[in-house]
């Protein structure tokens, strides 16, 4: 989401198809998952279908944190190439990341006020994908004041990412910090009011280690010779997922467990190596498909909405969670479910196109208003 703040230089716009390919489809797999989730009744939630919908359900979060990281990754790097400063350089990203948390909050506000009178005061303060995105950028912007050079960006990076997936598991277990309030608890682990952490909040540990992972392959893609290699090193990215992947089912398998309490699906660090191989193929598969496929050559709804991903995140969810879902929850067959997605998708990529046509636009718009309301 990133990307809605930070515009793609536009000397690289081209070659950079395959980020907001990526950043589309983490769009696409998250309206299916909400979808189905919201909508699917009776026997449906209890299908096979569901459960294949909830399991592409966990990739858009690790995508549009990873690619967060990336985007980071580019601006910093351009920054540095018009030789600014390393401190206004870190000034300029923290600040961007709160603005971010900010905007989390206010969506906060937005779902709070909107879901009167059910909503209960404490959602004003539930740690959500936008505010761990707020976060994580302003922690990447401190971690890159520290190191100025891409090597140490690259290394620090990785580290981070790897510190934050090997704590998460006692962090949500044995090392819970009790002694914290709720609101900021909720942070480390996302208990929020409950007796123990909740896998569909978003908290620092393990959700920033993606952005950190992100950063990491960023300064990699956007080196000297990955630009002018870019096809060898998604190639490699993709060579190197698989091999992460392989690597996260092996180490599950392995008799030695180094933690008490072992919960793969939601803090394992195998867990999260898997879906980082995943990313790093997704990669490959995007820039293969953007470079030589029908993007090349005809307009992608996929590529569109990644454009825009923050708003038709904001956008979609009224409608299908919301006080103005299209479709009565919980009481749809899948056909009726799938129909709901087809709409929304629809509709989201129409609102894409709207946005990213009339954006820098809005004087010119409403002197055209203007003189249309004008009397003759």
């Amino acid at each position: 989401m990133l990307g809605a703040f930070w515009p793609m230089p536009d000397a690289t716009k081209n070659r950079l198809a395959y980020i907001d390919w990526m950043r589309g489809l983490a769009c696409v797999l998250m309206f299916q998952t909400h979808c189905y989730d919201s909508w699917l009744g009776g026997a449906a939630r209890q299908s096979k279908f569901i459960q294949l919908s909830q399991l592409g359900g966990t990739l858009p979060a690790p995508l549009f944190l990873f690619l967060a990281g990336v985007s980071f990754a580019l601006i910093t790097d351009r920054m540095r190439q018009k030789n600014v400063p390393a401190n206004e350089i870190a000034i300029m990203t923290i600040r961007r990341g709160a603005e971010i948390f900010g905007l989390g909050m206010l969506f906060r506000v937005q779902e709070f006020v909107l879901g009167q009178p059910w909503a209960p005061w404490t959602d004003l303060l539930r740690v959500d994908v936008l505010n761990t995105i707020g976060v994580s950028i302003m922690l990447m912007g401190i971690g890159c004041w520290f190191t100025r050079t891409r090597a140490a960006n690259i290394v620090l990076a990785a580290a981070t990412s790897a510190a934050i997936a090997l704590a998460t598991p006692p962090l949500w277990t044995t090392w819970r910090p009790h002694w914290l309030p709720w609101y900021l608890g909720s942070y480390i682990n996302g208990v929020h009011t409950f007796d123990k952490p909740q896998p569909w909040l978003f908290p620092i540990f393990s959700w920033t280690a993606f952005a950190f992972a992100g950063l990491a392959a960023g300064f990699l893609l956007f080196s000297e010779w990955s630009r002018k290699n870019l096809g060898l090193a998604a190639a490699a990215f993709g060579v190197g997922g698989v091999v992460l992947y392989k690597l996260a089912l092996w180490l599950d398998a392995w008799p030695l467990q180094l933690y008490s309490v072992y919960d793969f699906w939601h803090t394992s660090p195998n867990f999260f190596l898997a879906r980082v191989g995943v990313l790093f193929v997704i990669i490959a598969v995007s820039y293969a498909w953007c470079r030589w496929g029908l993007p090349r050559w005809i307009f992608s709804p996929i590529a569109q909405l990644g454009q825009t991903s923050l708003l038709v995140y904001w956008v979609h969810i009224e409608f299908v969670y919301g006080r103005f879902s299209i479709l009565k929850k919980h009481a749809q067959t899948i056909p009726m479910a799938t129909l709901g997605l087809a709409i929304i998708f629809t509709a989201m990529v129409l609102l894409s196109i709207f946005r990213t046509t009339t954006k820098g636009r809005g004087a010119e718009i409403l002197a055209a208003l203007r003189r249309k309301l004008q009397p003759a």
